[in-house]
Formats: C-alpha cells, structure tokens, sequence
C-alpha cells in the first residue's frame, strides 16, 4: 500500500527520535543530521523546505528573545528579584520556596521558562547556601512552576510557539485558554510543596540573619540600561498582545524588540549574538525538516487517519485523546519533537474530517507543556535545571525528581481533563 520512501522516513524518524532520548550526542547535530538526510534521499527539496517546512516564526520569535532577556540580564535584575524575595520572606525558607516558585512561574510565561531557570537556579542555589539549607526541594519546584508558567502564554514554552505558529493562534487565544488553568495548576503546586516539605525546610536563626542583611538594590548595576530594558519589554508584550489588530507576527514583533533594545543600549552586536543559544535554534531547524520529511512521504496523513479512525472524528475524544497521550509522551521524551510531529498529523486530521480543532490544539498545549513535569528529561528546562545542580555538587537524580514530580504531573492532567470538558463541551 505504501512505498519504500514511506517506511524508510519512517526508519529514519524513530532512528534520530532514539538517539535524542539517548543523549549520547548533541540532540541539534542529531536533528540537524536527520533532516539532511531526509534531503539528501531526496523525501523533499531544499527549496520546499526552506519554504514551507522551516517556520520563521518559531525560530525569529525565539531570537528575538533571547536577545532581549540577554540584554536585560546585564543589569543584575534577576539577582536583585531573588534578594528581593529573600527579603520580603524574612529568609524563611518555606515563605521563600512559596515566592520563587511563583516568581519563576510568572516569570516563565513572558521570559520562556529555558531563559528563566537560567536566570533563577543559580541564584537560588546562592540563597540556599546562605540559609544553609536543602536546595533540591526549591529546584523541582522551580522546574515544576516554570513549565506550569510557561503553559500559560504563546511565548512561555517552545511548544506554545511552534503550535500559535502553525495554527495561526494570537498571544490573547492562549492567555484567554491557557493562563486560567495554568494559574489553578500553579497555586495546588505550591500548596502541595509547602505541605510536603513544611519539616524539611528549617532554618538556622544566625543563617537567617546573614541573607537578611543583603539589600536587592545592590545587585542592580546598570539602572539606565534595566529602564531602557523594562521599558522595551513592556512594549514588546504588549505588541503580541495586539498583533492580531495589526496583522504583524509575533516574530517580526519579537526581532523588532530587540533590534530596538540594541539600538538604544548600543551594546556590541557580537557579544549578543554570540550569548543567543544557537544549539537550540539549529534544533528546530533540524527538527523542521525532518517533520516535513514525514509529511512529504504520507506518514503524517497516515497517522491522522489512523488517529480518527480511533476516535470516529468525535472532537470531544480527541482532545482528551491528545491530551493524555501528549502528557505521557512529553513525560519521557523531549516535548519539543513530539510537538513537531503532532502539529501536521492535527492539521491533516482537519482536513480530512473537517471538524473543529480549537479545543485539539489546547489539549496538545496543556498536554505537552505540563506533561513535561513528568520527569527529570521531559523538558528543556528540566534538564538544563539536573545539569546545574550537577555542576554545584547538588544530587538531583532522575529517581528522586521522578517521585515528587510524576505524581503532580499526573494531578494537574486531571485538572486539564475536567477543565477542557467544562469549558468546551459542558
């Protein structure tokens, strides 16, 4: 029924799936590598790649970030924020688990919540030293609070941005379904944190004395460049907000941030570009093409049809559908991947049936972007979080993430469950 192309791509696909779970290489040489080769077999062409597989918009909007956090971060603000905390807790540490938790959260839905953990854990890793207490239980927290907080928006997670960009989904869409469950989801975690280490967190009183002694103004070191910073930060998301008024991507929105920030800070355009994580990027690009790989030889068609020959075209089983098999898949593999392969298969299921996947396409979100709580390698953020507390001597072991964090993660899937039944088919 199929030809060879078909299965070979598909070969080819668990092949590279495989080696990225495996992390014995970099997971960008690897993506990168598939999707050469699914060129150089000629599955598509380098112009339709370039054209229609490779999304832009995914990969501007990301730069454009990551462009404006790494200028703002020269101003010691993320410092500041976390000295801050410490102070307004009174240096107890379960007040103190509670607020970062919720900083790195809301953080996590403007920032990205890769770009957050890097800004957030090291201090934190700081402020724990100083309290002379167990850092572990405030870095699953953060892990955990900064997937809920990037669920929450177009921007806060890359799955987000690969799905607003294929669907065509505005920053006020996701805000309007997303952020009410994210921000349930976010106030149990911390409820449930508090209660579980309530007796692990104690506090030496002289420890508590030294951080209280720190004032967060003193870590700001440029106060012209964090309000020329602040300032551009606020316009840029208040232009995603709008773009769908204006007809502009968020990419162009993005990139034009940060284009202004350069321009205003006068900062060396060699030193930003080389602090932009370029890995990351080449990621996608790989990935991109090998989906479109996929799609190209009719595997995607065939998983959608097989998708709705499972749930008879009903738009109700279907999300529930995708957002359990996304949670569980994102759980113990990247969600980034994942995503790229289900966008186009959802898409194809579209056009097939020609039902209505708006309720789809936020159970895929939920699923994917909260699925990545599941372990310590469902998501960029977590892994980024293990190799940080390696390199600080911190044990944080896939085992001991893995008791804490599956449980939860399976709890706010249930949320999610009930929360898209209620909302859309109640």
């Amino acid at each position: 029924m199929y030809d060879t192309a078909f299965y070979v791509s598909i070969i080819i696909f668990v092949a590279i799936y495989i080696m990225i779970i495996w992390e014995k290489i970099h997971r960008m040489v690897i993506a990168m590598t598939g999707g050469i080769i699914m060129l150089l077999l000629g599955f598509l062409s380098q112009e339709t790649a370039i054209k229609d597989a490779i999304d832009f918009n995914t990969l501007g909007l990301l730069i454009g970030m990551m462009i404006l956090v790494t200028i703002t971060r020269r101003t010691g603000v993320f410092e500041a924020v976390a000295i801050w905390a410490a102070t307004v807790t009174q240096g107890y540490p379960l007040r103190l688990l509670a607020l970062l938790s919720m900083i790195t959260a809301f953080a996590s839905a403007f920032l990205d919540n890769v770009t957050t953990v890097l800004l957030i854990v090291p201090v934190t890793i700081t402020l724990t030293d100083k309290l002379q207490v167990n850092p572990v239980p405030f870095l699953i927290s953060e892990i955990i609070a900064s997937n809920i907080g990037g669920t929450a928006t177009l921007i806060g997670d890359p799955p987000n941005i690969m799905i607003g960009s294929a669907v065509g989904l505005s920053f006020n869409a996701f805000v309007n379904n997303l952020a009410p469950v994210s921000i349930l989801i976010a106030f149990i975690m911390v409820g449930i944190f508090v209660l579980l280490y309530r007796k692990d967190l104690q506090v030496d009183e002289e420890n508590r004395q030294n951080i209280l002694k720190l004032h967060y103004k003193d870590e700001i070191s440029d106060w012209q460049l964090l309000k020329k910073s602040l300032a551009v930060l606020a316009i840029t998301i208040a232009g995603f907000g709008l773009h769908g008024v204006f007809h502009i991507e968020s990419a162009t929105i993005a990139l034009a941030g940060a284009m202004l920030l350069m321009l205003i800070s006068k900062e060396e355009p060699e030193e930003i570009l080389l602090s932009i994580e370029w890995p990351t990027i080449f990621f996608f690009v790989g990935l991109f093409v090998l989906v479109g790989g996929l799609k190209a030889t009719g595997v995607i068609k065939a998983l959608a049809q097989w998708s709705l020959n499972i749930t008879q075209g009903q738009v109700l089983e279907t999300s529930l559908l995708i957002l359990w098999l996304s949670a569980i898949a994102s759980a113990f593999i990247d969600n980034i991947p994942f995503v790229a392969t289900m966008i186009p298969m959802l898409q194809e299921m579209g056009q097939i049936s020609g039902i209505n996947l708006e309720p789809v396409w936020w159970s895929l979100a939920l699923g994917a972007c909260l699925g990545g709580n599941g372990t310590l390698i469902g998501a960029s953020a977590n892994v980024i979080v293990a190799g940080i507390a390696e390199k600080n001597g911190i044990p944080l072991n896939f085992r001991q993430f893995f008791k804490v964090a599956f449980p939860f993660m399976l709890l706010s899937i249930l949320i999610c469950h009930a929360y898209i039944y209620l909302r859309y088919f109640s």
